[in-house]
């Protein structure tokens, strides 16, 4: 467990790192209503639609995060020319984020997701997107704007849905730019370009994601096989999320670390990995060891599952779970327990 006055250091070192997040970013629509008979048209539920909610999503999300640490954030993403795109920029400059590097493709539609939702059950999600690779004018320009939002990153996040934004030039470029400077990558992965990210600082996937990437199952009891999969990886530290089970990180040295999960309740999961990512990034930024921006992250997703929907989470409730941790310990410790 990291000392108090580390934690609280470490706290104040986040709200001035600059950070890069680039990858599919997403809006988030819930409508919300309740129920009071079924269709006459098909064995369906009506849902009378009382409330229309917006919230960032993938890339979007991590940035948002961030943001909410009090770091300074930019993200860089490409988005449709379209209603929801315009909503997304909304909400991009309600949280505080830059903008300026996210590019605008005409022929693509914003990435979104739509939940409706009805006494607090989600019915159904509708999801429109288009994910083919960037390519021509508009991956020229999203380079150039990746390229110039690094230039004074303390570190670069890399958020994979498989919709198109990380190419493996991206992915080159991002990952180029964070070895040439010095600061901290990590990455998000999905399956497409899973063996995509040498050199990354961190790697997070989940345990789902790496067994279907391996072809094979992970055994963290009888984990002698994970320094083979960091090798065929090629990145530096391997930091699996565990769903209830919490975290397991694999460093550059071989050693496994294992965080047990900190959620009280688990209402949403929804979201928990970009927390998860926002925060190891932005604590590596802030000059925190892995290990350390490891168990940040923990705390931090054990608190945004016992949220509704996709949220983020403020410095402020993580110092609080954090320092309610911190007493149970010292209470065990001072009964004779530990």
């Amino acid at each position: 467990m990291i000392h108090r006055e580390r934690v609280i250091a470490l706290l104040e070192a986040m709200r001035h790192s600059r950070v890069v997040v680039v990858g599919d970013a997403m809006l988030d629509m819930y409508l919300i209503g309740d129920v009071d008979r079924i269709s006459p048209e098909a064995p369906v539920p009506v849902v009378n639609v009382h409330e229309r909610r917006y919230a960032l999503g993938g890339a979007a999300n991590v940035a948002a995060n961030v943001a909410a640490i009090g770091a300074d954030v930019t993200l860089v993403a490409a988005i449709g020319d379209d209603r929801r795109g315009e909503q997304l920029r909304t909400e991009l400059a309600a949280a505080g984020i830059r903008d300026d590097g996210v590019i605008v493709v005409p022929a693509r539609p914003t990435t979104s997701k739509t939940r409706v939702v009805a006494r607090s059950q989600q019915l159904v999600r509708i999801d429109e997107e288009e994910n083919t690779l960037l390519d021509g004018d508009a991956l020229d320009d999203l380079q150039h704007r990746l390229r110039r939002a690094l230039r004074n990153a303390d570190a670069v996040l890399l958020e994979d849905y498989n919709k198109g934004t990380l190419t493996p030039d991206v992915i080159g470029t991002a990952l180029g730019a964070a070895r040439k400077r010095g600061i901290p990558s990590v990455v998000d992965p999905k399956y497409k370009q899973f063996f995509e990210y040498r050199g990354a600082t961190v790697f997070k996937p989940n345990r789902r994601e790496l067994e279907a990437a391996l072809g094979a199952a992970v055994d963290l009891e009888h984990a002698n096989a994970l320094p083979t999969v960091m090798k065929r990886l090629e990145v530096d530290n391997l930091l699996l999320t565990l769903g209830p089970q919490g975290m397991a990180l694999l460093d550059h040295e071989g050693n496994i670390t294992r965080f047990p999960t900190h959620a009280r309740e688990v209402y949403d999961v929804s979201g928990a990995g970009d927390t998860a990512t926002a925060w190891v990034g932005t604590a590596l930024a802030a000059g925190a060891a892995v290990r350390e921006a490891a168990e940040l992250a923990n705390y931090a997703a054990g608190i945004e599952v016992g949220k509704a929907g996709v949220a983020v989470v403020t410095r402020e409730e993580v110092l609080d779970l954090y320092e309610r941790q911190f007493d149970e310990v010292g209470m065990f410790r001072r009964g004779g327990v530990l």
